[in-house]
């Protein structure tokens, strides 16, 4: 992916994480995730009309997950359109992002960039089971993962792109992130409230 382009979208997840936190105005969100979702968009369009081969259609190709998401979270946000659409289309975006996982490591011997995607599926999982599914319970933890994930996978990995050192990135540094980035999780995961179970009663609040 674009090395700008993937700083930017730290930005875009720094912004929505906030929004999923509370911290954030959806309309003043969305009008941030138009502009990561443009660039997001044209920047693909442009290395697709200009690809040479076969591997450079599939790198413009994943970026495109990411500017539809942009401009479908906008959209959304300005519009007052519900998330369910933009849920199950996450879900669909995590099964892709497997995808280039895997093909970041058998076909592109890039382990880090591979580690990269495959957290980007854990997040778009996520937004589906926040949006397309309706667990709202899991909101706060998704809105933390996000906040998180904005520096771990696309700030500091897109500033190290753009110094052209990410090549030298070893992927067990990408792996301590993702353990330190479950190390916070831990406190928004024990908060997280717990279904009741059938038969079982429900707590009423004093009036």
């Amino acid at each position: 992916m674009s090395s700008v382009g993937v700083l930017f979208v730290g930005a875009a997840l720094l912004v929505n994480g906030l929004l999923l936190l509370g911290h954030v105005d959806p309309r003043s969100a969305g009008v941030f995730n138009l502009f990561v979702g443009g660039l997001q968009t044209a920047i693909p369009a442009y290395l697709l009309a200009t690809a040479q081969t076969p591997d450079e259609i599939l790198g413009a190709a994943g970026i495109f997950l990411f500017g539809f998401t942009y401009l479908y979270v906008g959209i959304g946000n300005l519009a007052g359109v519900p998330g369910t659409g933009l849920g199950w289309y996450s879900a669909w975006v995590a099964l892709l992002a497997v995808g280039f996982a895997v093909v970041n490591v058998v076909r592109f011997d890039d382990p880090s960039t591979a580690l990269l995607w495959a957290q980007w599926s854990v997040l778009w999982t996520m937004f589906f089971v926040v949006l397309g599914l309706g667990r709202e319970r899991w909101t706060e933890v998704t809105g933390w993962l996000t906040l998180v994930l904005s520096f771990t996978t696309c700030t500091v990995p897109g500033f190290v792109m753009l110094l052209g050192l990410w090549g030298d990135v070893s992927p067990l540094v990408v792996l301590g992130s993702i353990v330190a980035t479950a190390a916070l999780l831990v406190v928004p995961l024990r908060r997280i409230p717990r279904p009741a179970l059938v038969g079982e009663p429900v707590a009423v609040p004093a009036a």
